[in-house]
C-alpha cells in the first residue's frame, strides 16, 4: 500500500511529452553548444530561427518516440534509451564526438581495456543523475493505456501533429533551415537518441549487406627482383594516434624526435589518413581501394597487400599491441603482445610499445628468407596518455595523469601526449639501431601513423570525427621511411631524392599499399607506379 502511494498515473503520450522535453533540454547538450557556437544572432529573423529550433527538437523527438515506444514496452525501453543516451550526451560534450555507423563500429570494436580507459567519475556521475535516476523514476509511474485501436487513433493524431508542426515551422524558417542544414550537414549527428539510433541500424544493415565471397587481388602476383646476394627484411611499423603537427621532425618547436633526428631519415612532410579512427584507417591503407572508394565489408572480403607479399613469398610477421589489426592480419602470422604478457612491459590489460621490440635482434639472427615485420604499436592511444610510455620519458611537464582529460589544462594534455611521441620516437629508432647491426641483410624501415588526434584545439578532443569535416589535427599524420646502404644499393635508389621529394610533396594513405609492392618488388597488376612515393628516385626501373 505505501508504494502504491508513491505512484502517480500518466498516459503514454503524455509520458512521450515529457520524455522529448527532458531529451531536448537535458540529453542535447553538445548539439545546443554547437548550435550557439555555429549561428551568430545579428538580427530578429535570425533570433526567431534560433528560437524555433527547440520547438523543432521537440516535435522530431517526440515523433520518434511516438513510433518506437509502443504499449506495453514503453518504460524498459524509455529506461535504456534514457541509460544509452546519458552516456552519449556525455562522450559527445566532453569529447566533442559525432555519433555515426563508423562510431558505432568503433564501440563494437572496442575491447575491455579500451572500454574501461574511458570510465571516469565524471561519466559515472553523470550517467547516473541524468539516466539511471531518470530510469529508477520511470518505475514509479503507471502507465494508463487505452484499447489498442483508441492507443493507435491517439498515436496517430500525435504524428499528424508533429508532421503538420514541423511543416509550418520548415516554411516559415525554410531558407534558414536549407542553409544551415547545407552548411552544418554533420549537425544531425549530435542529435540525441536519433543519432545513436540511426547509427545502430545502419551499422546492422551495411554488417548484413558484407555476406560475400571473400576477394583474390591478384593470382599471378609474384617476387620479380633485382639481382641481390641479402636476404631482405623490411619493417613497417605501423603508428597509433599520431599526429604530424607534434612531430619535430616536421617542425614542431619541442624536441619529440631527439633520437630519428640522429637517423638518416626521409621525413614526408605532409600525409593525410583515409579516417580518423583505427577501424577505418587500418584496413583503409594496407587496401587496394583509395581512400575516397574505401569501404570497411569491401575490404573484410578482400585480399590486401599483406595477402600479395605472404603470396609473393614473404615471411609476414606481424607483431600486435594495439587493439586489433581490424582484419589486416588474419591470414598471416601474427603474435600478440598482451598474450604474450612479457612482465617487463605489461600488466595483463595492456603492454607499453617495447614489448614489440624485445628480443628483436633475436629474430633478426634468425632470418634467412625475405621477410617483412609489422610493428603495430600502441603509440599515443588516448584518453590514457600517461599510460602509454614509462616513468623515464616522462621529460615534458607537467603532465595529465587521468583519463578524465576535464580535470587537466591544455599544457598538460600536450605535454602528456607529446611524451608519447617521444617514446615513439625511442621505439623507432631502436628498431633502425637493430638493424643496423646486420649488415649481410638488405634492411628498410617505414613509420606510419593510422590516424590523428585533437588537442583541444576549438574544444575538440581525441579522434573519431566525420572524416569531410574532421580537423586537421585527426587527419595529418606523420610518415618516416629508413633505408639501409644495402638496399639504396641493390634497390638502385637515389635516397637524397627521396628525401627532397618528402619535403615538397603530398601524399596519403593511399601511397602505402603501392610503396609496399614497389620496395619489395613484386610484380601484380594492382601496382600502381604512380602511387609509389620511390618511383621519382629509381635509378633504374622495377625488373619485369
Amino acid at each position: 500500500m505505501k508504494f502504491e502511494k508513491l505512484r502517480f498515473s500518466l498516459t503514454r503520450i503524455w509520458l512521450i511529452a515529457i520524455a522529448a522535453a527532458y531529451f531536448t533540454v537535458i540529453l542535447n547538450f553538445s548539439f545546443w553548444r554547437y548550435i550557439l557556437t555555429h549561428i551568430e544572432i545579428e538580427d530578429f529573423q535570425t533570433l526567431l530561427f534560433v528560437c524555433s529550433m527547440p520547438f523543432l527538437l521537440f516535435i522530431l523527438l517526440a515523433a520518434i518516440f511516438n513510433i518506437i515506444l509502443l504499449p506495453y514496452i514503453t518504460k524498459p525501453l524509455l529506461g535504456l534509451l534514457l541509460i544509452i543516451s546519458s552516456t552519449a550526451n556525455y562522450m559527445m560534450y566532453k569529447y566533442s564526438i559525432y555519433i555515426d555507423s563508423d562510431m558505432i563500429r568503433n564501440v563494437f570494436e572496442t575491447n575491455s581495456r579500451e572500454a574501461f580507459d574511458l570510465i571516469t567519475l565524471g561519466l559515472l556521475a553523470w550517467v547516473l543523475m541524468l539516466g539511471i535516476l531518470p530510469a529508477i523514476a520511470l518505475f514509479f509511474i503507471k502507465i494508463e493505456y487505452k484499447p489498442f485501436f483508441k492507443e493507435l487513433q491517439r498515436g496517430t493524431f500525435v504524428l499528424l501533429v508533429c508532421f503538420s508542426t514541423t511543416a509550418v515551422l520548415a516554411f516559415a524558417f525554410y531558407k534558414d533551415y536549407a542553409s544551415f542544414g547545407r552548411n552544418n550537414r554533420e549537425v544531425r549527428k549530435l542529435i540525441n537518441p536519433a543519432n545513436h539510433i540511426y547509427a545502430l541500424v545502419r551499422y546492422f544493415q551495411i554488417e548484413a549487406l558484407a555476406k560475400r565471397q571473400f576477394m583474390r587481388l591478384d593470382e599471378n602476383a609474384k617476387l620479380v627482383p633485382f639481382e641481390d646476394p641479402y636476404p631482405t627484411v623490411f619493417v613497417l611499423v605501423l603508428g597509433e594516434t599520431a599526429r604530424a603537427l607534434n612531430f619535430s621532425l616536421g617542425g614542431y618547436e619541442k624536441e619529440t624526435n631527439p633520437q630519428l633526428s640522429k637517423q638518416d631519415m626521409a621525413y614526408f612532410k605532409e600525409v593525410f589518413s583515409c579516417g580518423t579512427a583505427t577501424a577505418v584507417s587500418v584496413p583503409c591503407m594496407f587496401s587496394h581501394m583509395s581512400a575516397s572508394k574505401f569501404n570497411n565489408n569491401d575490404a573484410a572480403f578482400t585480399e590486401n597487400v599483406m595477402d600479395l607479399l605472404k603470396q609473393s613469398g614473404y615471411n609476414i610477421i606481424w607483431l600486435e599491441n594495439d587493439d586489433g589489426c581490424k582484419g589486416v592480419c588474419n591470414r598471416v602470422y601474427t603474435e600478440n603482445m598482451v598474450k604474450t604478457n612479457n612482465p617487463k612491459y605489461c600488466n595483463g590489460e595492456y603492454c607499453i610499445d617495447e614489448a614489440l621490440i624485445d628480443g628483436f635482434e633475436d629474430r633478426l639472427k634468425q632470418i634467412t628468407k625475405n621477410t617483412v615485420i609489422v610493428l603495430h604499436t600502441m603509440g599515443s592511444h588516448g584518453p590514457t596518455y600517461y599510460k602509454r610510455y614509462p616513468n623515464k620519458f616522462k621529460v615534458f611537464k607537467p603532465t595529465c595523469d587521468t583519463a578524465d582529460l576535464s580535470k587537466c589544462s591544455r599544457e598538460a594534455i600536450i605535454n602528456t601526449y607529446d611524451n608519447t611521441i617521444l617514446y615513439t620516437d625511442f621505439i623507432i629508432s631502436s628498431v633502425i639501431d637493430s638493424l643496423k647491426k646486420f649488415p649481410e641483410l638488405e634492411s628498410g624501415l617505414l613509420y606510419l601513423s593510422d590516424h590523428g588526434e585533437s588537442l583541444g584545439e576549438n574544444n575538440i578532443y581525441l579522434h573519431g570525427f566525420p572524416y569531410k569535416i574532421a580537423p586537421t589535427e585527426q587527419k595529418e599524420v606523420p610518415m618516416a621511411l629508413w633505408m639501409s646502404e644495402n638496399m639504396k644499393k641493390y634497390d638502385h635508389v637515389d635516397y637524397e631524392c627521396i628525401k627532397n621529394e618528402a619535403q615538397n610533396n603530398k601524399y596519403s594513405h593511399d601511397n602505402l599499399f603501392h610503396t609496399m609492392l614497389g620496395i619489395l618488388e613484386v610484380k601484380t597488376e594492382k601496382y600502381d607506379p604512380k602511387l609509389d612515393v620511390i618511383t621519382p628516385c629509381r635509378l633504374r626501373p622495377l625488373p619485369q
